[in-house]
């Protein structure tokens, strides 16, 4: 298997399970598990995207980089903090982010690689590639203010 073979399978199932997540978190459903995988192969994503062509710092290396960033406050705010007071919502506003940036990056992937998409957007500037970055934001911003108003794992626990 390829290093790019790698990169692509782990986003993807950083994806899924990251929507898996995304649900748990606006239900107020802590799921550990899924959780986990999730921040495991987000990571490996953004890490896995460094060694891949084209060579140098563009943008889909910065990207890279604010993920890891915004996945080491996830990681710290879940395990070492477990989501005592602020580090609630930094944890759910980190973690819907990242996931936000993997999607955010599989569309551009799509309308680059898959040749109905491309067909419609070959430059990527064209409406059904904004459009579809557009709704993605908004659902990204919309999801990440309900989990931040409804996760909150403690009071479940105690429940």
């Amino acid at each position: 298997m390829s290093l790019l073979q790698f990169h692509v399978i782990v986003s993807l199932i950083g994806i899924v399970s990251g929507v898996l997540v995304a649900s748990g978190l606006v239900t107020g459903r802590p799921l550990p598990a899924w959780t986990a995988l999730f921040l495991v192969t987000t990571i490996l994503t953004s890490a896995t995207g460094f060694p891949l062509a084209p060579y140098g710092f563009d943008p889909a290396r910065a990207l890279g980089i604010i993920s890891l960033v915004l996945l080491a406050a996830a990681v710290l705010a879940l395990y070492p903090r477990r989501l005592a007071g602020r580090w609630r919502w930094i944890y759910v506003v980190t973690a819907v982010a990242a996931l936000y940036f993997n999607v955010f990056v599989g569309i551009v992937q799509a309308f680059g690689k898959l040749p109905a998409l491309q067909a419609l957007a070959p430059t990527q500037s064209e409406p059904p590639f904004v459009v579809a970055q557009v709704v993605a934001l908004v659902a990204f911003v919309a999801i990440g203010w309900w989990a931040v108003r409804r996760f909150h794992p403690a009071a479940a626990a105690k429940a």
